[in-house]
């Protein structure tokens, strides 16, 4: 068994970072992520393990310093709150072209503009569509415990350099901020310069004589090349999709009912399946742990068991419920439920909008 701690969410993800060998975090302050920098800077982890810890001067300082350390092979990443992940998206596009690999964590507050800084779910679109510009997509973890904010470290930096791609752990400021018992993973040592080389052969290490120059960018004036290049990032895509979905399902064997929830909203809706099964309702719980990938043909196959119908669970207006309807294909009844702005569910309230939307009709 590994160390056990007490830690908010923002913390594990913090301390995960420097177990996961991770050579450099570049940030800003922003409630209600600042824990993660200040956990850093209080554990100096440049006297453990040489990781570098920088307070940039902005966002967007801080994502295209990401950039700049990930094309050298390293493993660097980023974190922030809403707004501070909007000012970001230029230099995530950059780095989507550029094809490299990082990890960025998202603790979600309410919006739109600076808004508040209760938990929202509302960054949905901005994670799963590629919120910068161009055609791109970004491997999206969503955390449901503190326990899955430390592990998610470790998996989202593997994965990113499997598919040289940012990843994204979409926290919020329940998750963000609660405390509970989490098993930390053995420290993992930091590559050596050698190895990173090694590891990474297209990484900017230096031009040995004889070489080949390796040039890290997103530009190509040719359209034919952006072209071609674009098919490339879309076929990297495809294999993510069928490579890498991962779900996890709770009382779905029989249920006629399936709550679709993420992240601090599938807590609640777990309870909202035990309130539901009492009344002698068979409700279950589809949770999503990668948004993107989305598990679609889980869901699909799902439904043609003999699901009556779905309510997706999230604290936003509606926008992961587009993605359940594309889903299911019209086999059974979709519907939200939303709390938005910074209020947070009950899981009396999610039962009960199962029954007023889905079953009453």
């Amino acid at each position: 068994m590994g160390e056990l701690r007490l830690m908010k969410g923002n913390e594990a993800l913090a301390e995960a970072a420097i177990r996961a060998g991770a050579d450099a975090y570049f940030g800003y302050p922003i409630t209600p992520q600042s824990e993660v920098i200040e956990y850093l800077m209080a554990e100096k982890p440049w006297e453990r393990t040489g990781m570098v810890v920088l307070q940039a001067e902005s966002e967007v300082s801080a994502i295209n310093m990401v950039y700049g350390a990930a094309s050298t092979g390293k493993r660097v990443m980023t974190s922030s709150s809403s707004p501070g992940i909007s000012l970001k998206q230029e230099g995530l596009s950059y780095i989507a072209g550029a094809e490299l690999p990082c990890l960025y964590a998202n603790v979600v507050r309410g919006g739109p503009g600076l808004g508040t800084i209760q938990p929202s779910q509302a960054d949905y679109f901005q994670s799963t569509k590629g919120g910068g510009h161009g055609d791109y997509r970004q491997i999206v973890l969503a955390p449901a415990s503190v326990q899955e904010m430390a592990d998610f470290v470790k998996l989202g930096f593997e994965l990113a350099f499997k598919y040289r791609i940012a990843v994204l752990i979409l926290s919020d400021g329940v998750i963000g901020q609660m405390m509970e018992k989490v098993e930390l993973f053995d420290p993992i040592p930091r590559l050596s310069d050698e190895e990173v080389a090694a590891n990474n052969p297209w990484a900017t290490t230096g031009k040995k004589h004889g070489t080949q120059r390796r040039i890290i960018t997103s530009l190509d004036l040719d359209s034919s090349k952006m072209e071609q290049h674009n098919l490339h990032l879309q076929e990297k895509y495809r294999k993510i999709q069928e490579n890498e979905v991962r779900y996890e399902l709770i009382d779905c064997d029989d249920a006629e009912y399936i709550f679709v929830a993420y992240g601090s909203s599938a807590r609640i809706a777990q309870k909202s399946v035990q309130l539901a099964r009492a009344k002698g309702i068979k409700a279950g719980l589809f949770r999503l742990i990668t948004l993107f990938p989305f598990p679609g043909k889980e869901m699909e196959a799902l439904c043609k068991k003999g699901v009556k119908g779905w309510l997706a669970v999230e604290m936003s207006a509606g926008q992961m419920v587009e993605d359940v309807k594309l889903s299911v294909r019209g086999c059974a009844k979709v519907e939200h439920f939303g709390r938005f702005g910074g209020i947070v569910h009950s899981p009396e309230e999610v039962l009960k909008a199962l029954e007023e939307k889905i079953i009453g009709e």
